[in-house]
Formats: C-alpha cells, structure tokens, sequence
C-alpha cells in the first residue's frame, strides 16, 4: 500500500469520526420562566431542602434569553442539588457550561456532572467564587472525596479566579479515565481516574446555599 492511499483512508476516516461526532446545546430560550426545565430531573446529594430549579432572566444583562436558576439556599453544609440531563448516556464527552454565582454566605459554587447514574454516584467538577478554586471530586456512595491531579498529587484542586455575579465557563473534556479541566478557556489540569468507567447521565450542581446561574449547557459526543 502506497503513501498516497494511506493518506486517502486516513482522511476518510478522521471525516467518519467527525460525521458521526453529535453536539447538543440546551439555552433555556424555549421554555417557560417560573417553571422546571423540560427533560431534566431533580435531585439531592446530602441532607437539607431539595434545589429549587427554574428558568428564569437575568436581569442584569440586555439579553432576552432565558437562564437556569437555582434559587433556593438552604445553608445546610453537605448539601448539593442536582438537575440531571434525561436526554442521553455517554461515557466520554466534551462538556461545557456558562454559569454565573449570584449569592451564598457559604458557597457560591457551579457544576458538571457526569457519569451520573444516581444521586449517589458521579462525578463532579465545580468552580467556586468564595474560595476561587475549581476542584474535581468522585461522589461514591454519597461521599465526595477530591481527586489527585496529574503529576501534581492531591492538591484540592487549583486556586483560580472565580468571579462573582459574572458570566463565566467551565469545561471538563472526558476520554476514558483522563478528565480535563477549563475555567473559561485556560486548561487548569487533569485527573486520572477509574471509578466509574461506564456510561452515565450528565447534569448540573450546586452546593449548600449557592444561588447559581446556568446557560448554554453544551455536551459533544462521539
């Protein structure tokens, strides 16, 4: 086999990878303000009042479109609602979400899951404004633990900036065991774990009395 013909299936196949790559995007436009979204289910991990999840506005920005709230704060400490994604499965994806810390006098925390397969049992990287960090934990059982960085070691994560009351993006790319880490746009680090290696459910998360904002909930597969 010739170069020349090498180099032909090699592009047929990386244009097969990409045809069949599927990106979903959900902004919250369509739905109705005060109410639940559509084809997302409620959940808690811990103790304390269940996340109150509603479209909302913000009203502090000229948009008109819609944003996703959790808005209601508990401060109970082991807190962390969920609302989880019904939508599809996936084992390895790349996910991002735009969010904005509203209030909390404990937390002003947002987050990814994925892998979800109940309230109990996922993981999650969350970005938060109090502490200005961004940590990536396991829930196993109900327990978080965080999760040692490559080649860094057990670092609780890494201190970044997390503005307050600002728009801003996290991104976790997973692939397998690899998962990496994006506060908007800089690649923070990567965490290598087995725990969950099947596919699961992807969501958002709040913790304790986060009030948080969530837009533009974007999930590519392949």
């Amino acid at each position: 086999m010739n170069l020349r013909i090498c180099f032909l299936i090699t592009i047929l196949l990386l244009l097969t990878v990409r045809a069949h790559a599927q990106t979903t995007v959900i902004n919250f436009d369509k739905e109705k303000v005060g109410e639940s979204p559509k084809g997302f289910t409620t959940a808690l991990t811990g103790r304390g009042k269940p996340g109150v999840w509603v479209v909302t506005k913000d009203a502090a920005t000229q948009s008109n479109g819609n944003v996703l709230a959790q808005t209601d704060s508990d401060e109970t400490g082991y807190r962390f609602p969920l609302c989880v994604y019904d939508g599809f499965t996936a084992k390895d994806a790349d996910i991002s979400v735009k969010f904005k810390p509203v209030s909390g006098k404990k937390d002003q925390a947002a987050g990814i899951v994925w892998r979800y397969s109940d309230k109990d049992n996922y993981y999650i990287v969350r970005a938060n404004a109090l502490e200005n960090n961004v940590v990536l934990y396991k829930v196993q059982n109900g327990k978080r633990e965080d999760l040692p960085l490559r080649v860094e070691g057990r670092t609780y994560g890494k201190k970044v900036p997390v503005p307050k009351d600002q728009w801003s993006e996290l991104r976790v790319t997973v692939k397998g065991n690899l998962f990496t880490v994006w506060l908007n746009g800089q690649k923070l680090y990567e965490v290598d774990d087995g725990t969950f290696p099947e596919a699961g459910k992807v969501g958002l998360w709040t913790k304790a009395d986060s009030v948080t904002y969530f837009d533009d909930l974007k999930v590519v597969t392949h």
